[in-house]
C-alpha cells in the first residue's frame, strides 16, 4: 500500500509540473495566438475586438502572473483547455472528442495487439533458442524493429491502395457510408483501418519480440529455474509459473508508456494516411501554431502516460509480491 501510495503522489506531483510548464512555455513565445489568427486570415479588427480576442484566450494582461497560473489551473482541471485557433469556434475539447475515438480505435488496439503477439513470438523464440525457427525469429524482428515505419506506410499505400486499389488512400471513413454504426459504416472503417493498423503492427512486434526474447534467456539462466528443473517439475510448469511470469514483467512498464502515448496517436502513421486522430490533430495544431489545441493535446498525453504506468504499477504489485513488501 505504501508503494502504491508513494507512485500516487509521484504522479500528481508530475501531473503539475506537467501543466506548469504548459502554462509557461508557450509564453515565453514571442507573439500571440490572436496575432497569428489574425495575420493567417489578414484580419483588420479594433483595439476593442482583439482584446475580447484575448479574453477569450486568456491572454489579457489583467491580473499578476500568479492570478493568470490559478486560474489557468482552475479552467484545466474543470476540462476547460479554451477555443481552438485554426477549427475556430471549435473548443479544445470538442476537437479531442471528435479525434479520440479514431485514435483509440486504431492506435490503441495494434498496440495492444503487438504485444500480445510479439510478446509470445519472443517467448517462444527465447523458450526454443536453438531452434531453426525459433533462431529465424530474430532477425526478421531486428530487420521490422528498425524499419522507419513512415516508410513502410509510404509503401503499402503506393503497392495496395494507388497501384492495387484495394484499400483507401486516405481518411478514415467514406463519405457516404450509410448510417453511423450500421454494416456499412462499419465496413468503411474497417477498410481505411487495414493500411494504417498493419503499419503499426508490422514495424512494433519485432521490438516486443527482441524484448520478451532477452527478458527470457536471461531467466532460464537463474538458478531457480534450474532449481525447479532439479526438483522435476514439468518444462510446462516452468515456462507459465516461473518463465513467462517473470519475463513479462520487465515489459510491462514499457506497455504501459505504449499505452499512454496511444492517446497521442501516431503521428507520423496517421500524416501518411490522412487518419482523423490526435496525432493528426497534434501535427496540425503545430503547423496552425495553435497553441491551444497543442496545450491541451500535450496536458492529455501527459495525462495517459502518468495514469497508465500507475495503472501498470498497480498490476506490478498483483504480479510481484516484493513490491508489496517494499524490497522491490
Amino acid at each position: 500500500m505504501a508503494y502504491l501510495t508513494r507512485k500516487l503522489v509521484i504522479l500528481l506531483l508530475t501531473l503539475w509540473v506537467a501543466a506548469t510548464l504548459n502554462f509557461v512555455l508557450p509564453r515565453l513565445v514571442p507573439g500571440d495566438p490572436v496575432s497569428v489568427m489574425l495575420a493567417k486570415y489578414q484580419g483588420r479588427l479594433d483595439v476593442a475586438a482583439v482584446d475580447a480576442l484575448k479574453i477569450a484566450y486568456g491572454l489579457n494582461d489583467q491580473g499578476s502572473a500568479l492570478s493568470q497560473y490559478l486560474a489557468y489551473l482552475g479552467q484545466l482541471f474543470s476540462g476547460n483547455f479554451g477555443r481552438s485557433i485554426s477549427l475556430f469556434p471549435s473548443t479544445v475539447t470538442e476537437v479531442v472528442a471528435r479525434a479520440l475515438p479514431w485514435t483509440l480505435g486504431l492506435i490503441g488496439i495494434t498496440t495492444v495487439l503487438s504485444f500480445v503477439i510479439g510478446s509470445a513470438l519472443g517467448l517462444y523464440s527465447g523458450w526454443k533458442r536453438g531452434s531453426r525457427l525459433a533462431d529465424a525469429l530474430t532477425p526478421v524482428a531486428l530487420f521490422l524493429n528498425s524499419m522507419p515505419y513512415f516508410w513502410f506506410a509510404l509503401l503499402i499505400l503506393y503497392v495496395f491502395a494507388f497501384l492495387l486499389r484495394w484499400f483507401p488512400l486516405s481518411g478514415a471513413v467514406d463519405p457516404f457510408p450509410g448510417p453511423t454504426f450500421s454494416p456499412p459504416w462499419w465496413a468503411s472503417v474497417l477498410r481505411h483501418a487495414v493500411l494504417p493498423g498493419a503499419t503499426i503492427l508490422v514495424t512494433s512486434v519485432g521490438g516486443w519480440l527482441l524484448t520478451m526474447r532477452n527478458n527470457v534467456i536471461t531467466i532460464t539462466g537463474e538458478d531457480y529455474i534450474a532449481l525447479a528443473r532439479a526438483k522435476g517439475l514439468s518444462e510446462r510448469r516452468i515456462l507459465t509459473h516461473y518463465v513467462m511470469r517473470n519475463a513479462l514483467l520487465p515489459s510491462l512498464t514499457s506497455f504501459g508508456m505504449a499505452l499512454g502515448f496511444v492517446v497521442g496517436g501516431a503521428i507520423l502513421t496517421e500524416l501518411v494516411f490522412s487518419y482523423p486522430g490526435l496525432g493528426y490533430a497534434l501535427y496540425q495544431s503545430v503547423v496552425n501554431l495553435d497553441y491551444p489545441l497543442m496545450q491541451g493535446l500535450f496536458f492529455i498525453i501527459a495525462f495517459a502516460v502518468l495514469v497508465a504506468n500507475f495503472l501498470v504499477d498497480i498490476l506490478v504489485t498483483v504480479l510481484d509480491p516484493r513490491t508489496r513488501s517494499g524490497r522491490a
